[in-house]
């Protein structure tokens, strides 16, 4: 088992970081299939960590088809506990400004139910709370680092899924506005559940690219694309900072899925049983 406590999972356009060193990549085989990619074991100051591009390298992969049981079992088997999501977002509310960054604390989750959600299912019954589906400690550290890299950040705020790969219609995303959301995406439904079920800290840094389609204004593929290539560069900034920490300082928390199983354990095949040890460890 490896020392590495902590991963990041890369959003859109988060494939290399320059300021990070890539040592090697693993293959890790799951119950629920392949991962993404290949793990890598990547080093910043001397402070290794894990780097998962979620779309896979090349974006090859929509956001429904993203394996999102097989990435989070693939870091807590390598002996991740703790998930830095770095997601690009669009923004519902006009104090979440292009290059900013959210630290959210939330999630609506507004899929359509075409992805698979859960490592407790055919045969074996699990409940585990999402009510608050970020790890606090986490979330506030994550957000401090976002300060020292000189980004503009928001702390906490609620991120509402929707399955696509197409974007809102304005009529759907003045719905979303109507829930009081503050940013919108694609993928983080259901893995922060997931890694909640795996019993693992949590948290989104989402970086806003646009403002949906909800403000009169136009926004052409190329200007989101600057401000990606923008967002690009501060999550650099936040990156040397933040992993140092996490890694030397690790979060302190309590797993939630301890008494998840609700199935007589005689009624468990060796398929659940192998899924457990790593998800329950």
């Amino acid at each position: 088992m490896s020392k590495i406590k902590v991963a990041v999972i890369g959003g859109s356009g988060i494939y290399k970081l320059d300021a990070i060193k890539v040592k090697e990549s693993i293959k890790v085989e799951t119950p629920f299939g392949n991962p993404s990619a290949e793990i890598m074991i990547c080093e910043v100051d001397g402070n290794e960590f894990y780097f998962l591009p979620r779309h896979g390298h090349g974006h090859h992969f929509t956001p429904t088809e993203v394996n999102y049981r097989a990435n989070i079992f693939a870091l807590k088997k390598l002996g991740a506990d703790t998930i830095l999501s770095i997601s690009a977002v669009g923004s519902l509310q006009e104090q979440y400004a292009p290059k900013n960054f959210v630290v959210v604390d939330q999630f609506i989750d507004w899929t359509k139910g075409q992805r698979k959600r859960t490592f407790f299912d055919e045969g074996m019954v699990g409940h585990v709370s999402t009510a608050n589906p970020v790890e606090k400690s986490l979330q506030e550290r994550l957000y401090k680092h976002c300060k020292e890299a000189d980004i503009t950040t928001h702390l906490g705020g609620t991120y509402v899924c929707i399955e696509g790969p197409q974007f809102s219609t304005k009529a759907e995303s003045q719905i979303y506005r109507s829930f009081g959301a503050s940013v919108i995406g694609m993928t983080n439904v259901p893995e922060a559940y997931l890694a909640k079920e795996a019993g693992m800290a949590y948290s989104t840094v989402a970086m806003v690219t646009d403002y949906d389609c909800w403000k009169e204004e136009h926004c052409t593929v190329q200007e989101i694309m600057d401000v990606m290539k923008s967002n690009y560069v501060s999550v650099q900034r936040f990156i040397v900072k933040a992993i140092p920490d996490l890694v030397k300082n690790p979060i302190k928390f309590e797993a939630e899925n301890k008494y998840a199983v609700m199935t007589d354990p005689k009624l468990l095949t060796e398929h659940h049983k192998a899924i457990l040890e790593v998800v329950l460890k």
